[in-house]
């Protein structure tokens, strides 16, 4: 079957699943969620189209970690000195101070796969990346790509796992760094084995539905072509 490339990088990224109030979590590769959302905002879906949105989420997802990036804490406050008062969501004033935990990973680039049966699909969505409707994030609306999302040759006419196996290194190698030997590969399974997460989107984005698939790790052998894919 046919699969879809794309090239997460950025120097935050934050793939969260269980945020709650004002702490906000970040997995440690993109969600199934926040793949689609940012597909969704290339091709121009509302957060209410479901009909739209749900062909997306029937694609099988893959994320290789070319560079896994470090986790970090962006530790935020709203209203916390002396004299503040901040609007609440109901609109009345307040004097408490808000204090928010926001995590994130740093300095990450994830090779993203998303296979399906239909290659004229996956083609349209590939044109979009291109030249997306609403701009794109990396987990959160400030979190912006550093290197363009859409990859030349994108859309490949093989399986998920072997395209991610032999596609070239995307993490530009830096004077001080060794490439790694073996890179860690995450596979969505039918078997019910591997990693329960709960971001299979079940609604629109406006509704917030999600149910759980199950994900599979491994490390698989280091491309043996180490070269910066084309923009």
């Amino acid at each position: 079957m046919p699969t879809l490339l794309l090239r997460l990088v950025g120097p935050m990224q934050s793939w969260g699943t269980t945020s709650r109030f004002d702490q906000r979590d970040t997995g440690k590769e993109p969600s199934k969620s926040g793949v689609i959302g940012l597909l969704a905002a290339a091709m121009g879906i509302d957060r209410e189209n479901w009909p739209d949105l749900e062909p997306l989420t029937r694609l099988a997802l893959g994320v290789r970690h070319d560079r896994p990036g470090v986790p970090k804490r962006d530790y935020q406050t709203a209203g916390c000195a002396t004299g503040d008062t901040i609007i609440k969501a109901d609109g009345k004033p307040s004097k408490d101070g808000v204090v928010s935990q926001r995590f994130y990973l740093a300095d990450a680039a994830f090779l993203v796969g998303l296979e399906g049966d239909d290659r004229v699909f996956l083609e349209k969505v590939h044109a979009a990346l291109r030249n997306p409707v609403w701009p794109l994030a990396l987990g959160r609306k400030s979190y912006v790509p550093s290197e363009q999302v859409w990859l030349e040759d994108g859309v490949q006419d093989a399986p998920l796992r072997e395209v991610l196996a032999r596609w070239p290194w995307i993490a530009s190698p830096r004077k001080w760094e060794e490439p790694p030997e073996k890179l860690l590969v995450s596979f969505e399974t039918e078997d019910g084995s591997g990693v329960l997460k709960v971001d299979q989107p079940l609604s629109s984005f406006a509704e917030r539905r999600f149910g759980t698939r199950f994900v599979r790790s491994e490390w698989i052998a280091f491309p043996q072509e180490v070269a910066h894919v084309p923009a």
